[in-house]
């Protein structure tokens, strides 16, 4: 066998949010990977280091979490009015599969800082200091994202005393604005049944009553109660039980098929992205992860949400956008649990900590709309360079 030395493509590890991944520039990929299918795919899934069946992601840039096993792809923006197009791919851990039918809200954060150091963005757009408010065109789902990138002397300010449960050291901070971010496509409307509150029957599980909302993400709703939780779980309560895992994991399946995003249930493990899973409760005091205690009157409810199957260890921002949005609509599971009534903003408290978001909704004959969802996150460059895969990865 005659060895081929490994492909060496510019690539840079960045933190955003409460997430990491692996970004690339588009015109940086080899030629057969530039365009979506099976050669982009077994690309990423090498860099990340999946599938692999040890659930470690040893040979690779994955951290075998939901949080980790992400990559991204930039270019100048094809949209008029938009600085960046941004294609995000969720990496499967442990088969062979990258999803691409959502967004990731945390690494949504990353977007704007990456393409202004990397040229992305026009020059004489980009304040010498301030912020620089970068247009991003998320190509997954067709939605506008709006980026406000901290700057100081140039450059991207990465430093700063913004703090986010989930993320260990303070960052700088850069408000995120989620333009119109219900969904068009696949989903339908909003709320794809035209309901606040559905009925969703299960076989062999149980009938649960599901508020389900395409705003950042599809999400299905449910109440904690009704899951047996308090709302005040944290990851080994769920993660180490397996037949709870399965128990969720059919509730998402079939909770996807009244959405409308799968025709049968099967389809399900062919779209571990989306939906996601989440319950809420009203609030209650609980310690986070961190070993901080959380009081029940620092919050409007709480929230737990499931990623690529297993609990997530703070909150997806996507997943916030949902919280948030649904908390704004009387009637909603979520503004059930935020205690009803009309609301703006929203502080819910997640496996780790806390999160404010906010949602601009209004109704229309009856129709609910989101025009607008807003949250703060952080990002910085972990590392830069080049990363290696073996050439034979192409084919």
């Amino acid at each position: 066998m005659t060895a081929k030395p490994q492909l060496r493509i510019p690539a840079t590890y960045m933190r955003g949010g409460t997430s990491k991944g692996v970004f690339f520039r588009l015109d940086d990929l080899p030629d057969a990977a530039r365009a979506p299918g099976p050669v982009r795919d077994a690309l990423l899934m090498r860099v990340i280091g999946s599938p692999d069946p040890y659930g470690k992601h040893t040979d690779g840039m994955g951290g075998a979490t939901s949080s980790t096993s992400k990559c991204v792809i930039l270019a100048r923006s094809s949209v008029p009015d938009h600085d960046v197009d941004y294609l995000y791919g969720q990496v499967s851990i442990d088969t062979a599969f990258v999803d691409w039918s959502g967004n990731c809200g945390n690494l949504s954060s990353a977007v704007g800082p990456f393409a202004i150091a990397n040229g992305l963005v026009d020059p004489s757009r980009v304040p010498r200091d301030g912020h620089c408010v970068v247009r991003i065109w998320q190509a997954n789902i067709g939605k506008t994202i709006v980026a406000h990138v901290p700057m100081a002397d140039g450059e991207v300010q990465e430093t700063g005393d913004f703090e986010l449960d989930g993320v260990t050291f303070p960052a700088a901070e850069i408000p995120l604005e989620f333009v119109d971010p219900s969904d068009d496509g696949d989903a339908g409307a909003m709320f794809p049944t035209g309901n606040l509150v559905d009925t969703l029957d299960v076989p062999g599980i149980g009938t649960f009553e599901v508020t389900l909302i395409t705003a950042g993400i599809p999400t299905i709703f449910l109440r904690a109660a009704d899951l047996g939780f308090d709302g005040s779980e944290l990851q080994p309560a769920v993660n180490d039980d397996r037949a709870l895992l399965a128990k969720l994991e059919a509730i998402r399946a079939h909770g996807a098929v009244r959405m409308g995003l799968i025709g049968d249930v099967a389809q399900a493990a062919t779209r571990q992205h989306t939906p996601k899973v989440a319950w809420v409760a009203p609030p209650k005091d609980y310690v986070a992860s961190s070993g901080r205690t959380v009081a029940a009157g620092d919050v409007d409810l709480l929230a737990r949400a499931m990623s690529m199957g297993k609990l997530h260890h703070a909150m997806m921002g996507t997943a916030s956008v949902a919280i948030a949005t649904a908390a704004a609509i009387p009637g909603t599971l979520v503004n059930q649990a935020a205690g009803g009534g009309e609301r703006g903003t929203v502080r819910f408290g997640h496996p780790s900590g806390t999160l404010r978001a906010g949602a601009e909704v209004r109704c229309i004959d009856g129709t609910w709309t989101v025009t607008k969802a807003v949250m703060s996150r952080s990002a910085r460059v972990l590392m830069e360079g080049h990363v290696r895969v073996p050439a034979d990865t192409l084919g």
